[in-house]
């Protein structure tokens, strides 16, 4: 049995900040923009990844009020995890990131277990980290 990987979901307060951070800053495609009352899913995804779709959707959507308004409290506060991303050049995307605004987390260095990294905050709080691996 083989498994793959097609959707990942990430929890937004904003969409049209989460649609220009994912789509204009980091140049994915939109594959997807559903309405549905009282929420929106947008999937983006890497050009070179087209199996792959990062769901953005409306935080806290199906939970209990409760559950959603600690997700958005979560949010708000930058306390929610989210992806790891590679890249052949750290340093030019972390450029690019910074000149569109996105709020800096950790600037480029060089890690102990061999990788060079950024660190990053989409509009909506989720952590995003940028991995480049050691050029030989």
């Amino acid at each position: 049995m083989e498994l793959s990987l097609t959707h990942t979901f990430l929890e937004v307060d904003d969409h049209e900040a989460a649609l220009a951070f994912y789509r204009d800053a980091l140049g994915f495609e939109v594959r997807q923009d559903v309405a549905m009352e009282g929420a929106r899913w947008l999937t983006v995804g890497p050009t070179a990844q087209p199996e792959l779709g990062i769901v953005l959707q409306s935080a806290g959507v199906a939970r209990s009020p409760e559950d959603a308004e600690s997700i958005r409290a979560l949010l708000a506060k930058g306390s929610m995890n989210g992806l790891v991303f590679q890249t052949d050049d750290v340093d030019a995307l972390f450029d690019r990131l910074v000149i569109s605004g996105a709020e800096v987390l950790q600037e480029p260095m060089d890690q102990p277990y061999g990788l060079r990294d950024c660190a990053f905050r989409d509009p909506a709080g989720n952590m995003l980290r940028f991995n480049q691996k050691p050029k030989h």
